[in-house]
Order: C-alpha cells, then structure tokens, then sequence
C-alpha cells in the first residue's frame, strides 16, 4: 500500500475489530500528512483519545474538511436509501463515511444528511440523458428516464456513520473517477428533498489510481474507450480540498471494495467553496502511480 493510499480522514475503519481480524491487522491506523510523512494513530474504528469514545483518537483523524465546488449533474428530491444501484452493472462498492463534529471535540455527529450521487460505469448520470461522458461509449442504461439511479441519502447514525452500496463509478472528460457528496446539518428531509439547515460540506470521494486502473480493465468499463484521466491529472483533486476526498480503499475487484472517509465539518457554518483549478500552495499531490493515461486539457469540470 502506497502512502498515497492514506489521508488523515480517510480512515481503515471497516467495523472495529471484526474488519482489522479481516484485514490482518489490529486495531491501529496510520496516517500520511501531506508531506508523505507517515504518521501513527490509534484506533481508525472510531474510539477516542485514551479509549474514550465520540472523540477523535488523533488530531490527525479529525481536520475541518474543506469543500470544493459542487458538481453540475445534482437533482433535488433523490431517495432516502443505503442501495443505490437499481441494478446498474460495476464492480461492488460499499462506502463508509463518518461524520464528526469539527470545532466540538470531533464527536461522530448522528442526525447528518449525507447524499451522494456518481455517473456510471460508462459515464452517464440519471436525470441527463442528453450529457455525454466523452469518448465513445454505450447509451445510458438503466429504467427509461430513470432521475435516481446511482443517488441516494443517508442520516448518520449514533456513531456518525452513513453507508452506502452502489458500484465503482466510470469517467467523464477530463475528470478521474469520482463521487459527489454533500454533508447538511440543521434540516429536514421531505419528499421534496432536503429542506432548511445548511450545507456544511461538499465534497468529491476520490479512488487511488492503483484500484481505479483494476476496475476499469474489467467489463463493462472497457465498453467506454477514450483517454481516462488519473488524480495527477484531474482539476478537482489537484485544487485547493480536492485531496480532502481522497478514500482509503480495500477489497478487490472479485469481492468488491470498501471506500472509507471521516469528515470533519462546523455544523454552524456553511463554508465558500474552495477554487478547483488551483493547485494547493505550489504542491501537486501525488498520484498512486507515476504512469499517466492521458494528458487531457481543462475544459470545464463535470
């Protein structure tokens, strides 16, 4: 496992001690600071500082996750689900994203609106049959005129956790593989969509490129031919909190894999999106692999 493969959220937490007997390892993560310093944490599972739980175990758990700008394919109203796949085809995904309360000692925070929404495996988002991924590839699937597949919400439970199963996601032109989610607090959810409150997040979920080149060697992902575009290489990842997004990933393709994050936000605050074409402080963040590709230009971000 490649340093780029860990962030300070993005926690291997895949359920206490049941995933590190799993895993083959105890109950003790490691974390890698931007510099690629690897640094020791305690447990990823979520108990806190010197055993207490609802507190984050290490100052480099839990940071202020900081948005970047929203995507441009989001529909209001989507289902209140864990599944979101409705049968589309992919590599099995279960995403477990924690939500902890940034300027409140990092407590998990219950009650979080998470949504998530992501193209398919050859690039098509419901709600736009008319967008096109780039690069040849087959029609949108799914239900005619579906609006749903591949999104739904969650509300974080009594450990701030939201879970989703749905499939590794496909490309867009110029973009990496990717996922897009908004974190609201202070609301409610009606069959209108999410009604009062705030944003407090918005984020992308981002995949090292390792798993990424794995899924899309396999059908149907080889079905969309075109240049494929790695983090390196993405404007979203390379700008200012794009790498906020960056997942610890396990499994494989066979079985499936596990996307994990912790998010820290200020349920008081709806913070600016951050700039997505500006590079973070004359630093570009690493890919998995130096191997690139393509070298797409920057037209606008999907």
């Amino acid at each position: 496992m490649s340093d780029s493969d860990i962030t300070r959220r993005g926690v291997l937490a895949l359920g206490g001690a049941a995933a590190g007997a799993v895993l083959g390892f105890g109950l003790f993560s490691v974390f890698s600071s931007d510099d690629g310093t690897r640094v020791p944490g305690r447990d990823g599972a979520g108990s806190g500082r010197d055993g207490v739980p609802g507190t984050a175990p290490d100052a480099e758990l839990c940071v202020l996750s900081r948005s970047v700008a929203p995507g441009p394919y989001h529909l209001d109203g989507v289902p209140q689900r864990k599944d979101i796949t409705e049968g589309k085809q992919g590599v099995p995904l279960r995403l477990r994203l924690t939500v902890r309360d940034h300027p409140h000692t990092c407590a998990v925070l219950a009650g979080a609106d998470v949504e998530i929404w992501h193209c398919d495996a050859w690039g098509h988002y419901s709600g736009y049959p008319d967008a096109r991924p780039g690069g040849p590839a087959p029609a949108a699937g799914g239900p005619a005129g579906s609006r749903t597949f591949l999104r739904g919400c969650q509300t974080t439970d009594a450990g701030g956790l939201a879970e989703f199963t749905t499939v590794f996601p496909g490309w867009s032109a110029t973009r990496a593989p990717h996922i897009n989610v908004r974190v609201r607090t202070g609301g409610s959810r009606t069959a209108r969509g999410y009604e009062g409150g705030r944003v407090n997040w918005t984020g992308q979920l981002f995949f090292p490129d390792r798993y990424t080149d794995a899924v899309h060697a396999r059908s149907p992902y080889t079905q969309h031919t075109g240049t494929r575009t790695r983090l390196a290489q993405d404007r979203v990842y390379r700008g200012d909190g794009g790498r906020d997004g960056l997942m610890s990933v396990t499994g494989g393709v066979d079985a499936g894999l596990v996307g994990a994050l912790t998010i820290g936000i200020d349920p008081s605050r709806e913070p600016t999106q951050a700039a997505t074409s500006v590079p973070r402080t004359g630093r570009t963040p690493a890919p998995d692999s130096a191997a690139s590709a393509s070298r797409p230009a920057n037209p606008p971000t999907p």
